[in-house]
């Protein structure tokens, strides 16, 4: 390029980057000033709801316990959710990663406005990350008296939001990750799955596999107060005070859209499938059949992303705690599996004393980031060496998508479950992936359980279902990796990352060289 050029493109460069950068220096976060802080009512304040009379009978003879129900078909987590909002008579507190603005996510602030109508007053706390396009939507939803809604860890400059990125990436690249719905502080849903329609089978597009469980009891309580925790922190803010106030209209355009959606075939006929779900008609008839036991909140102080929180506090020191060191074996399934030198290290150790290590995660076919793989795949050979078992996601279509169910939820296009088990008798589900970002960046929550059948569900998964879907990771003779895929003519031997192309391959070989780990 000739010098006069080369600094014409300069000067153009500066020329839109000096603004933006401009704006980053006047635009702030404004004052947050006194935040109301509020509570969630105490059970017996709800015993008498719907939900609270429903659940009185099981609870009186479980009282030391909580009650289980994983949800393992998209369908069914997604009119759990739906029953929740509906059957609440004082209560709903909400808090999400990622909302979108779909089908999903606008039949669910739908439900939401219907419950506040009904006098419940509902709280609803989302990451800023994750709610692209809804800005006006919250501001309207917020308008009513009985919703509040805040946002977590918020972006001063509202569009384009990576602007921010150039004034405040440290505090920025952390987010809440957490995920939770509780009703009447009666009944809670937790787990993985964000509410968006990959996650709930409502597209043709990705299908993420993922997996929640419903708890009654004890527990709920605890999720309950966490909430709180997370609703009066410094790093909570009211939506208004970043988005503006609301325009007339607003909320008549959002039930609007949700009237107009309900019209839509594909929406009818999603909706359809809650008139032949078994799940619904036992969640109204109390007749829900869970697993009793022992079951603990484990949570990130919600200061941890302002790096202001203690490392004892944080949810990986809190799982090592609770849930010991295995002894016996330990099936981990993780998404996004970036160990690090630390991690791999760990579970290599772990099998060398003969421990069985067992680890699911996504193929590079199955990833929705290819990024992440690439943390992943630089450990698999000190991993296969040390004898532990490594299982990759296919990335299933049509109608193996939504093919059978087991402990890790319906086969998707691509995993998204976060889930394991120790020796058999203890299981986390929750939103924690084992990886950098997990670890030391966002905060994230989940429940501890108690239970020989929910972990006896989970390493059924790895000996029966789960060698049917995943690739088996083998090494060979020679220190080489290959992948083993099961078909209906047999075992077949791949190579390479096996329905990858050459390009995809090589760009995650180059990214494995990239001093880029804690990133993701």
């Amino acid at each position: 390029m000739r010098p006069g050029r080369r600094r014409r493109t300069l000067f153009g460069l500066a020329a839109l980057l000096l603004p933006a950068i401009a704006v980053m220096v006047l635009v702030r976060l404004p004052d947050p000033g006194d935040h109301p802080v509020s509570t969630a009512l105490p059970p017996e304040q709800t015993a008498e709801t719907r939900l609270g009379r429903i659940l009185a009978e099981p609870l009186a003879g479980h009282a030391e316990q909580s009650g289980i129900l994983p949800l393992l078909d998209p369908h069914d987590a997604f009119a759990a959710r739906y029953l929740l909002a509906h059957s609440a008579e004082k209560t709903l507190d909400v808090q999400y990663y990622i909302w979108g603005d779909d089908l999903t996510g606008t039949l669910m602030f739908e439900a939401l406005h219907q419950a506040a109508e009904r006098g419940v007053r509902v709280r609803l706390l989302l990451d800023d990350n994750g709610i692209a396009r809804l800005d006006r939507k919250l501001v309207a939803l917020e308008g009513h008296p009985n919703i509040a809604i805040r946002l977590f860890n918020p972006f001063a400059v509202r569009f384009p939001k990576w602007l921010n990125y150039f004034t405040e990436f440290s505090r920025l690249n952390r987010r809440m990750h957490n995920k939770s719905f509780t009703a009447d502080n009666q009944a809670t849903i937790v787990g993985g799955r964000n509410i968006a329609d990959e996650y709930f089978a409502a597209g043709a597009g990705l299908l993420f596999a993922d997996l929640d469980v419903l708890a009654v009891g004890n527990v709920v309580g605890d999720v309950s107060n966490d909430f709180d925790r997370y609703w009066n922190s410094d790093a909570a803010w009211p939506v208004e005070s970043i988005i503006g106030a609301r325009r007339d209209g607003e909320l008549r355009q959002l039930l609007s859209r949700a009237a107009t959606l309900k019209l839509d075939e594909r929406t009818r006929e999603y909706l359809e499938r809650f008139d032949e779900s078994a799940f619904i008609d036992a969640f109204v008839e109390g007749r829900l059949e869970m697993t009793w036991a022992p079951a603990r909140v484990v949570s990130d102080d919600p200061d941890k992303v302002l790096d202001k929180a203690r490392p004892e506090t944080y949810l990986s020191e809190q799982l090592e705690a609770m849930l010991g060191m295995p002894e016996r074996r330990l099936h981990l399934v993780s998404p996004y599996f970036v160990p690090g030198k630390d991690g791999a290290a760990f579970f290599a150790g772990l099998a060398r004393d003969g421990i069985e290590v067992s680890i699911l995660t996504n193929s590079l076919e199955a990833t929705d980031v290819a990024a992440v793989h690439s943390g992943y795949a630089k450990h698999r050979k000190q991993l296969l060496e040390a004898g532990v078992e490594l299982f990759e996601m296919q990335r299933l279509s049509g109608a193996d998508r939504l093919r059978g169910t087991g402990p890790l939820g319906s086969s998707g296009s691509s995993l998204h479950a976060k889930t394991f088990a120790v020796d058999g008798e203890r299981v986390f589900v929750g939103s924690f992936n084992f990886d950098p970002r997990s670890l030391w960046l966002n905060t994230e929550m989940g429940l501890v359980i108690d239970s020989e059948s929910l972990a006896r569900q989970v390493a059924e998964v790895f000996d029966g279902e789960l060698r049917e879907r995943a690739f088996e990771v083998r090494l060979d003779d020679d220190g080489s990796v290959y992948w083993v895929e099961a078909t209906a003519d047999g075992p077949v031997r791949h190579e390479r990352e096996p329905h990858t192309s050459r390009w995809k391959r090589f760009w995650v070989s180059v990214l494995s060289r990239l001093p880029i780990e804690w990133l993701l």
